[in-house]
């Protein structure tokens, strides 16, 4: 809990201080052509990296806002979409948003890489670090840079992504895989029983992502400040971490389906239109909001 402390405490203190009139350079015209502050972009990524409980989460939030962050201060493209991008890239022309994509499949694979260091069984001080398969470790990568993707295409109302982050972390903090030592010898253990250990901060991170978030819906929804990529694409990863720890190889795999399927839909279909024509979702969706 004390990662999801430091994630609420420090995301509402900068959120709110940046929720105040910006430059140029920290402003956006929003879908209603008001202008919006950006500082609760870097407020959400100081929140989840003040609170981050393990290297993955660490590594996937700070690669996914400097992806987002070329993106909110790069040179803008006419290029649309993950195929718009991927024909500029076939005619040889690199878009902010191209090498966006690069960076977030930079990230995905690097939190995969990177793993808790345990103890040994007798104790020994020196670390060694788990094993995981190529197909876990590729479906915990393409799930946070999906995810982190995701997040940022939701991103279009005020609170909507937000709202989406909460409600997927939420009932990750109940999930805790253990791993229990191996017998002693001759079958006897240690006589003390099995000592049960967490074989992943699944709780931390679901909780870390929940602080972030929580702090900054309240600005959102009344549409003062706004993720931006920078912060939409950190929270996203984030919570593909959480997804990633907290579901096991099964539900990290269908957890990816979604996320693949949502991100291919959003480049024929409008989620707006979706939402606006569903009458739960269009409900959900304009809960809290006190803008159009």
């Amino acid at each position: 809990m004390r990662g999801a402390l430091a994630a609420l405490v420090t995301s509402a203190v900068l959120s709110r201080t940046g929720s105040r009139p910006s430059g140029p350079g920290m402003t956006r015209t929003n879908h209603a052509e008001r202008p919006v502050s950006l500082w609760e972009g870097p407020a959400v990524v100081l929140g989840l990296l003040a609170g981050a409980t393990s290297a993955q989460l660490f590594a996937a939030v700070s690669g996914a806002a400097l992806a987002g962050a070329l993106d909110d201060h790069g040179r803008a493209s006419s290029a649309k979409g993950l195929t718009g991008h991927l024909r500029e890239l076939r005619h040889g022309r690199v878009t902010t948003g191209t090498g966006k994509l690069l960076l977030l499949t930079a990230t995905g694979v690097s939190a995969s890489l990177l793993g808790e260091p345990e103890r040994t069984r007798r104790g020994s001080a020196v670390p060694h670090w788990p094993r995981r398969s190529w197909l876990d470790r590729l479906s915990y990568a393409a799930l946070v840079a999906g995810c982190a993707n995701l997040t940022n295409l939701l991103d279009l109302r005020p609170g909507r992504a937000l709202k989406t982050v909460l409600l997927t972390a939420l009932p990750l903090l109940g999930t805790s895989r253990t791993a229990s030592n191996r017998p002693g010898p001759h079958g006897r253990g240690t006589g003390q029983g099995p000592r049960r250990r967490p074989a992943a901060d699944t709780t931390g991170s679901a909780g870390v992502v929940l602080g972030a978030a929580a702090a900054a819906l309240a600005d959102d929804l009344t549409a003062r400040t706004m993720l931006g990529d920078t912060g939409a694409n950190a929270l996203g990863a984030a919570t593909g971490v959480a997804l990633s720890e907290g579901c096991g190889r099964r539900g990290r795999l269908v957890a990816l389906a979604v996320v693949t399927a949502l991100t291919l839909a959003s480049e024929r279909v409008s989620f707006t239109a979706v939402i606006g024509r569903t009458p739960v979702l269009r409900e959900l969706d304009a809960w809290g909001r006190t803008v159009a």
